[in-house]
Formats: structure tokens, sequence, C-alpha cells
């Protein structure tokens, strides 16, 4: 099982490597149960956000890690990828703005890329 900083640093990664748009980790540890860290990016196109959501869950199973749920497939407006302490979010742009969770989680330590992790 592979820690959960490090499992956002492996999505992070992923998300960069697919050309999502602006990820973002956020490590919101001590400021709430729901998880450790936040991994966010957006896509173009609804093709491109599951595109990315599948690139996550495959590199995910080869660190034999298994999403406790996804949601927002079908729809591909807003992915949420659920690894329990790691949440991955991949958002077409109007619903990242909509929803801005950055700005929400404004407090926590935000990185822009996976190399200043």
């Amino acid at each position: 099982m592979i820690e959960p900083e490090a499992l956002a640093k492996e999505l992070l990664a992923v998300a960069e490597d697919r050309k999502a748009w602006e990820p973002v980790l956020i490590d919101v540890r001590g400021k709430t149960t729901i998880a450790d860290f936040f991994v966010i990016c957006e896509g173009e196109t609804d093709r491109q956000l599951r595109a990315i959501a599948d690139a996550m869950l495959e590199r995910a199973k080869e660190l034999d890690e298994r999403p406790l749920h996804v949601s927002g497939y079908d729809d591909a407006t807003w992915i949420l990828l659920d690894f329990d302490a790691v949440l991955a979010h991949i958002f077409l742009p109007g619903e990242r703005a909509f929803y801005d969770l950055e700005s929400l989680w404004a407090e926590a330590q935000k990185r822009r890329r996976s190399s200043a992790v």
C-alpha cells in the first residue's frame, strides 16, 4: 500500500502527463477529515476528462490501489476519484470555476507541480 502523499503525487504527475490544465495538489491534512490530499485539474472536453481519469485509475492500479468510488464519469463535467485519503477532482473549466474548491481550501498548502512536492 502506497502512502497517501505518494499516491497524490503520482496522480498529479498523471494529470500533467495527460496535459490537464493547471493541475494542483492541495494538502488538507489537519484541515478536514474527508481526505489528506486533493488533486485538482481540468480538461478541455469530456473525452479529455475521461482520458485523465482512466490514466489515473490505471496508474493507481499499477500501484495496487483501488478507488473506493468513482463519480461523474458518465457525464464527465466533474469526475471524482475517491481513494480515501486522496480525492482527485477532474473538471471541465466552467465546473471548476463554479465549485472553486481551491478557494474553499485556500488556507491549505497548494502545490502547482509534482516536482514541487
